[in-house]
C-alpha cells in the first residue's frame, strides 16, 4: 500500500509487474476525493509509451525509484481506456478498473489527480507558488479537490520513457576529432671547435754569394796599383761569402665567423584515433521525416 508520505516519489518511479517484468514509467497519481489516499497511478505503456494505463496502487510497494504492483505485464496493458476530464476519474469509470483488476467496486470516492485544484503541471517541476506537492517538487500541503482537481504529473506527448522527461526530442551527439600539435624535444645540435695538424709547403727563391776568381791583364791603368806593396812576397786574401736561408714564422688570423641556429620545415604526420557516434533508430510504424 502507498502511504500519502510516499505520494511525492511515485511519480516518475518504474513500475514492475508482479511477474517481473517492467512496464513504464508511473506518469500520474490519483488520490481518493475523500480520504486523500493514494489509490490509482497511471503507467506509461504502449508504443514509445504513448499510452496512460491505470493501475490501482492497493497492495503495490515502493522501493527506492521501483513500483511493484500486484498484477502482470499483460494484465495491466489490457486495462480498459479512461478518458480523462479535467484531470479526474468518475464513478463509472473507477467501477470499470477495479472489475477489470477484480478488486470490487472501488472505495467510497472518486478519484482525482494528485495536486492542485484547477493547475496543470508537468515532470519538470520543482515547486509549485502555493507550497503544494507537484510531480516532483517539495512537499506541501498536499491538497485534495472535490473532484475538480488539477492534472499534476500529466505526462506530455513522446515522453522519456527511460529516464527523466526532458523534453519532445532526442538529441543525437558524436565526437569530433581535433588535432593539433604540441611542441617537444627532438634532439640537440651543438657547435664544437677542435684543432688539427697539416703539413704545408711552399717554395721561396734564396740568394747566396759564391767566390769567383777573376784574372787582368797589368796595363797603364792597373800598374800602380800592381806595383803597390813589396816586389815579391807572401799574402793572403780572403772574401766573406753570404747566402740567404728560409725562415718560417706563423701568426694566427681569424678566417670566418660560425654560429649554430634553427630553421623550421614544414612536414606531415598521419594520426588516427576512433571516435563515438550516437545513432538513432526508429521502431513501430512511423513516418521518417529526416533530413
Amino acid at each position: 500500500m502507498i502511504t500519502e508520505t510516499q505520494a511525492r516519489d511515485v511519480i516518475g518511479s518504474t513500475a514492475y509487474g508482479s511477474d517481473g517484468e517492467k512496464i513504464g514509467k508511473v506518469g500520474q497519481l490519483f488520490l481518493d476525493d475523500q480520504t486523500g489516499r493514494p489509490e490509482f497511478v497511471t503507467v506509461n505503456t504502449g508504443l514509445f509509451g504513448m499510452k496512460e494505463t491505470f493501475v490501482p496502487v492497493q497492495d503495490a510497494e515502493l522501493s527506492g525509484s521501483d513500483l511493484r504492483l500486484p498484477y502482470t505485464k499483460d494484465k495491466i496493458k489490457d486495462a480498459p481506456n479512461v478518458d480523462l476530464d479535467a484531470g479526474h476519474l468518475d464513478q463509472s469509470e473507477e467501477e470499470r478498473l477495479y472489475a477489470h483488476y477484480g478488486l470490487g467496486s472501488g472505495t467510497s470516492g472518486v478519484a482525482g489527480t494528485y495536486g492542485d485544484a484547477g493547475t496543470t503541471y508537468d515532470d519538470s517541476a520543482t515547486t509549485r507558488n502555493d507550497g503544494v506537492l507537484g510531480v516532483s517538487g517539495t512537499s506541501g500541503t498536499g491538497t485534495t479537490g472535490t473532484g475538480t482537481t488539477g492534472t499534476a504529473g500529466t505526462a506530455p506527448a513522446g515522453h522519456d520513457t527511460s529516464g527523466p522527461n526532458t523534453d519532445d526530442a532526442m538529441t543525437r551527439s558524436e565526437e569530433r576529432l581535433e588535432v593539433g600539435t604540441t611542441s617537444q624535444e627532438a634532439g640537440r645540435a651543438r657547435l664544437r671547435k677542435y684543432v688539427t695538424t697539416e703539413t704545408e709547403t711552399r717554395t721561396v727563391p734564396v740568394t747566396k754569394e759564391r767566390a769567383v776568381v777573376e784574372t787582368e791583364p797589368v796595363t797603364g791603368g792597373n800598374v800602380d796599383e800592381a806595383l803597390d806593396g813589396p816586389a815579391i812576397s807572401e799574402e793572403e786574401h780572403e772574401v766573406v761569402l753570404h747566402e740567404e736561408r728560409a725562415v718560417v714564422d706563423k701568426t694566427a688570423e681569424p678566417v670566418e665567423r660560425v654560429r649554430l641556429g634553427t630553421e623550421t620545415v614544414v612536414d606531415e604526420q598521419t594520426v588516427t584515433e576512433d571516435v563515438r557516434k550516437e545513432h538513432i533508430e526508429v521502431e513501430g510504424d512511423v513516418d521518417d521525416r529526416r533530413v
